[in-house]
């Protein structure tokens, strides 16, 4: 509130006065000689085709394409292609896996755990596709527990 007022009433207020003096304006001009002081806006509207009069329209006029086909889609866009799934997904069983691990009896838990997060940086489930998620799980899950057992049988000192 503006002294006393809310803003929407002030601004009624100023437009009820901007009214009243326009009328007085509009007497005063009257008396004037017709053409005289013709404004500014006269002389540039001059020429201007009546569409681009129309509120946002002028834009369009000076596109030199149509503007309905840049909103139109490409119908022969082709959809994006299937991801592949990479070979190493394809190994799920745990033999293949312990292969891959190369898990030996001179491993130490120091080396045992480097493996780990090398098979977990080429496998980790967040790293592939979508649809080959299950595949990673499935080989992060079998590493980590032929990892767990390899330590379990390390010599405690």
């Amino acid at each position: 509130m503006l002294f006393g007022q809310s803003v929407f009433q002030s601004v009624l207020e100023r437009l009820k006065a901007e009214d009243e003096t326009d009328e007085d304006a509009e007497a005063r001009a009257a008396h004037r000689v017709p053409g005289l002081a013709t404004g500014l806006a006269f002389d540039v509207m001059e020429g201007v085709s009546a569409a681009s009069q129309r509120v946002g329209q002028a834009y369009f006029d000076n596109l030199e394409l149509d503007p309905a086909a840049a909103i139109a889609e490409d119908p022969t866009a082709a959809p994006p292609p299937e991801p592949v799934m990479p070979d190493h997904l394809a190994r799920i069983a745990p033999e293949e896996i312990a292969a891959e691990l190369a898990i030996a009896a001179a491993d130490t838990q120091q080396t045992l755990n480097e493996k780990r997060r090398a098979f977990a940086k080429a496998n980790h489930p967040d790293g592939v596709a979508e649809p080959f998620r299950n595949n990673a799980n499935r080989r992060m899950m079998i590493a980590n527990l032929l990892i767990d057992e390899a330590m379990r049988r390390l010599p405690h000192s």
